[in-house]
């Protein structure tokens, strides 16, 4: 991700998320946060997705990933998630980390098909409507089966 991609990012971070990350919060993930990975993914030029993430150690924490309304179901989202995963599983790294809503059902589908598994709950963790946050989790030390016939994705 870019600084010049920010006009497009926002734009499905807006139609994407109730209370949206502001620009600054972007360029501070991309500029200033030394442990912060941003990645968009493009179709014909145009971001259509996006992904970041803090990288500790031998851990990743997904901080957000989205897709634009008009391009979901279409893979993008499996292409980044994948390509991340597969790049930490190069690096050795061991852990990766996300919150994310139990109402959320296409997003706990994906991440289910990528190995993760809940391993806890953060009570109230959304302040825009105090729904609970379900913590999953995917160790990248060992095969996942449901991961390695996700097939090959394209890069972004």
């Amino acid at each position: 991700m870019r600084p010049e991609d920010l006009d497009e990012v926002l734009a499905i971070e807006q139609a994407s998320f109730a209370m949206p990350w502001s620009r600054g919060a972007f360029l501070y993930e991309m500029q200033q946060n030394r442990v912060a990975r941003c990645w968009v993914g493009r179709e014909d030029g145009r971001v259509v997705g996006y992904l970041c993430l803090w990288e500790v150690a031998d851990e990743l924490h997904i901080t957000n990933i989205a897709v634009h309304p008009a391009f979901r179901r279409r893979g993008m989202a499996r292409t980044l998630l994948g390509g991340v995963l597969d790049d930490a599983r190069q690096r050795r790294l061991r852990l990766v980390v996300l919150e994310v809503r139990p109402s959320n059902a296409e997003a706990r589908k994906l991440y289910d098909a990528f190995g993760f598994r809940v391993v806890g709950r953060r009570r109230g963790y959304y302040y825009d409507t105090g729904e609970d946050a379900l913590v999953m989790e995917a160790r990248l030390d060992r095969p996942s089966g449901a991961a390695a016939s996700a097939g090959n994705p394209q890069k972004a």
